[in-house]
C-alpha cells in the first residue's frame, strides 16, 4: 500500500450533476445530516485500501493486502474471497466484459477476476506500485496509476488474462495517485509534485499539468462529470481543492482533516480523513463552497466508496494490532475489521 491514495472505483462512473439548489434524494435530510447509520462486522485478515462498490448486485470489493472480499452491502457478510495478491489496493469493475481488475502494488500486476464466479482468470503485468484503478467506459479501458514507476497504464477489459499486456505507458513525469476520468480525458494526482496531469484519451499523452497550490500532495480525486469539476484531497496542507476540469482553475480551497485518502461526488462532496473525519462540502451559491458538515467516522476510516443509487458511503476500517491503521499486511486484529455505512440522517 502506499503511503499516499484517493478513493476507490465504483461500479459505474458518476453521472450525477452537482448543483448549489440541491433537489436531489438526499435534500430532505439535510436538516438531519449526514451521520453513521450502521457498522457491518466483516473481520478478517489484512489491511485495506480502496473499497469498490456494485451498486447494482449491493456488493463492497474491499482489498484486504492479499485476498479481496466480496461483501453484502446490507449485511457485512463475506459473498467470496479472491486469492493470490500480494498488496493489493483497488478494484475495478467492467460489467460489459464479466470481470473484474484488482491492482496489486508490490506484485506490479492487475489481477484479473470472474464477476459471476469471483475465480482468478490470471494476472496481467504492469509496472511498479500498481495502485489507483478505475474503469473508464468512454476509452473502454481500465486506467491504472502506477506510482513507483511514474507511469499510466490502459488495460482493455477483453485483455488475455494468461499472456495479455497493458497499452503503452504514459509517462507522467511525477508519482501518480488516484485519478478520475471525464469526456476524452484522464485526470491523474501528481503527489510528489502538487500537480494534476492531465492524460488525452484518445492520444494517451499528457497535455496540461495544473498545479493544486495552495494545496499541496495531492492524493484523492473525484469528478462531476457534468458542471466539470474536480474534487481533490491534499495532505500538505490539508485542503480540499475544487478545480475546474476545463482549465485547472482552482475554485476553491477548503480545509478538511489530517491523512485525506478519498473524495466522493454525489450532489454534495465528501472528504475521508484518516483522522477520524469525513468533510461534507457544498456549492451554497453559484461559485461558493463551503464545509457545511464534518461527520465523526473512526481513526483509520481514511476511504470510501459511493454507491450512487441509494446516496451512501461505505467506509472501511480496522482496530490495528500495530502501526497505522490501512497499513498493508496482516496487522488488523481480524475481528475489528468492520465497514461503516453513512447516509443523509433519516433515512
Amino acid at each position: 500500500m502506499a503511503t499516499t491514495k484517493l478513493a476507490v472505483a465504483t461500479l459505474f462512473p458518476l453521472l450525477v450533476a452537482g448543483s448549489f439548489a440541491r433537489t436531489g434524494p438526499a435534500a430532505a435530510d439535510d436538516a438531519a445530516g449526514y451521520r453513521v447509520v450502521q457498522t457491518l462486522q466483516v473481520g478478517g485478515q489484512g489491511g485495506w485500501d480502496y473499497l469498490a462498490v456494485d451498486a447494482q448486485h449491493k456488493l463492497l470489493f474491499v482489498p484486504r493486502s492479499t485476498h479481496t472480499l466480496v461483501v453484502d452491502a446490507a449485511s457485512g457478510q463475506t459473498v467470496a474471497d479472491i486469492p493470490g495478491q500480494r498488496r493489493n489496493h483497488g478494484v475495478a469493475i467492467v460489467p460489459s466484459a464479466g470481470r473484474g481488475f484488482i491492482s496489486d502494488g508490490q506484485d506490479g500486476s492487475v489481477t484479473i477476476f470472474d464477476l459471476g464466479t469471483y475465480q482468478v482468470l490470471g494476472k496481467v503485468k504492469a509496472a511498479a506500485d500498481a495502485d489507483g484503478i478505475i474503469y473508464d467506459p468512454g476509452c473502454d479501458k481500465v486506467l491504472v496509476s502506477c506510482g513507483d514507476a511514474n507511469v499510466l497504464l490502459a488495460i482493455s477489459p477483453e485483455v488475455d488474462p494468461l499472456s495479455g499486456r497493458p497499452d503503452a505507458a504514459v509517462a507522467l513525469g511525477g508519482k501518480p495517485e488516484f485519478l478520475a476520468a471525464g469526456p476524452g480525458k484522464v485526470y491523474v494526482n501528481l503527489v510528489d509534485k502538487d500537480q494534476v496531469a492531465v492524460v488525452d484519451t484518445k492520444t494517451m499523452k499528457v497535455i496540461h499539468k495544473w498545479p493544486t497550490a495552495p494545496g499541496g500532495a495531492p492524493v484523492a480525486m473525484s469528478l462531476d462529470p457534468v458542471r466539470g469539476r474536480l474534487f481533490i484531497g491534499c495532505r500538505k496542507p490539508q485542503k480540499l481543492i475544487v478545480m475546474s476540469a476545463d482549465d485547472g482553475k482552482v475554485l476553491a480551497d477548503l480545509p478538511i482533516g489530517a491523512g485525506v485518502d478519498a473524495t466522493q461526488f454525489d450532489g454534495d462532496i465528501f472528504a475521508s480523513c484518516r483522522d477520524g473525519t469525513l468533510a461534507v462540502a457544498r456549492e451554497t451559491a453559484p461559485g461558493r463552497f463551503a464545509i457545511v458538515q464534518t461527520v465523526q467516522t473512526r481513526v483509520g476510516a481514511k476511504t470510501m466508496g459511493l454507491d450512487p443509487a441509494t446516496h451512501t458511503l461505505y467506509l472501511p476500517v480496522g482496530d490495528p494490532a500495530g502501526g497505522r491503521g490501512g497499513k498493508p499486511g496482516p496487522t488488523v486484529k481480524p475481528v475489528a475489521f468492520v465497514v461503516l455505512v453513512v447516509q443523509a440522517g433519516g433515512r
